[in-house]
C-alpha cells in the first residue's frame, strides 16, 4: 500500500466532506493523533482494522490488494476456481445432469454469471451452483447466490428444460481454513444453506425436491474429487536428512540394543528428531 497516496486521498475526502480530524476521531473511536498520522500518510504500524474504521467514518471503503508479478496471482486464484468447477461438472455429468458453465445473464437490469447451471431431466430439477475457492465476503456470496436462483428460470431462456423446482448449492474448496471461516458464521449458513455432505450427495442422485446446501469439495491433481479434506493450507518444510556422522556410523558402535534392525530404526528416528 502506498502510504503517501492513501494519506492524500484520505485528507482530500475529509476536507471535501468538511470534517475535522477531531470529527473523524470521534466517529471512528480512534485517537486524533492517529487520524493526523493517516492524513500525513504515515500509516506504518497502523493496523488494517484502524484504517478501515477511519475510512468508514468518512463513508468510504478500504480495498487492500495483494499483487505479485502482474496478473500471475489472479491466475493462481483462477486455477483453483477452475479446478473446483471442473470437479463439480464431472460429478454432475456422471449423475445424469445436463450442465452449462459460466452462464451470463442480463435481466431487468441485473447482470452477472452463474458458475454452473445444471438440470436433471428425470426430476425437472434446476440447480444453480456458486463455486468459491475461498469465501471472502459471506453477505455478498449469499446475496449473489439468492439473486441468481431467483432469476434462474428466466436465465434458462430457450433451453428445452421443463423445470419443476430450483435449488441452490454453494461449493467451497475443502480446507481447514475454509471450514473455520464457515464455522465462524455457522448460524447464518445453517439458515441460508442447511443441507450438507451426505445429504447433498444423495440428493444429487435423486433431486426430487428443492434443496439449499453447502458442499466442501476437494480436487486432486488429476481434476477429480476427494471426499476428505486436504487439511490445513500450509507449506511443509522438507524432512532434514540424517546427519552424515550418524548415517556413516557402523552399527557395532551403537549400543547393544540397537544392533537388531527394528531397534536400529528406532535409534535412527531418535537421532533424526534430535537433529531437527
Amino acid at each position: 500500500m502506498d502510504g503517501t497516496r492513501f494519506g492524500r486521498q484520505f485528507r482530500a475526502l475529509r476536507v471535501r466532506l468538511e470534517r475535522r480530524q477531531s470529527d473523524v476521531s470521534a466517529d471512528s473511536g480512534l485517537s486524533r493523533s492517529l487520524i493526523a498520522s493517516v492524513d500525513r500518510g504515515q500509516i506504518e504500524g497502523i493496523t488494517i482494522g484502524s484504517l478501515v474504521r477511519a475510512a468508514h467514518a468518512l463513508g468510504a471503503d478500504l480495498d487492500v490488494r495483494l499483487r505479485w508479478r502482474g496478473e500471475q496471482l489472479d491466475r493462481l486464484l483462477d486455477e483453483a476456481h477452475s479446478a473446483l468447477v471442473d470437479a463439480m461438472v464431472a460429478r454432475l455429468k456422471r449423475l445424469g445432469w445436463a450442465v452449462d458453465v459460466e452462464v451470463s445473464f442480463s435481466i431487468w437490469g441485473e447482470r452477472g454469471s452463474i458458475d454452473v447451471l445444471a438440470f436433471h431431466p428425470a426430476f425437472g430439477s434446476l440447480l444453480v451452483v456458486e463455486v468459491k475457492s475461498v469465501v471472502a465476503d459471506t453477505q455478498a456470496t449469499l446475496h449473489g447466490l439468492d439473486r441468481k436462483a431467483r432469476l434462474a428460470r428466466e436465465i434458462v431462456g430457450d433451453r428445452p428444460w421443463r423445470i419443476e423446482h430450483v435449488s441452490r448449492l454453494l461449493v467451497i474448496g475443502a480446507s481447514a481454513t475454509s471450514r473455520r471461516r464457515i464455522a465462524r458464521l455457522a448460524g447464518t449458513y445453517e439458515v441460508a444453506l442447511p443441507a450438507r455432505g451426505t445429504t447433498i450427495r444423495r440428493w444429487l442422485v435423486r433431486p426430487a425436491e428443492p434443496l439449499d446446501g453447502l458442499l466442501f469439495l476437494a480436487t486432486d491433481s488429476h481434476g477429480g474429487t476427494r471426499r476428505r479434506s486436504p487439511g490445513r493450507e500450509r507449506v511443509r518444510r522438507p524432512r532434514k536428512p540424517i546427519a552424515d556422522s550418524v548415517r556413516d556410523q557402523p552399527p557395532a558402535s551403537l549400543p547393544d540394543e540397537t544392533r537388531t534392525a527394528p531397534a536400529l530404526e528406532r535409534a535412527v528416528e531418535r537421532v533424526d528428531v534430535a537433529v531437527e
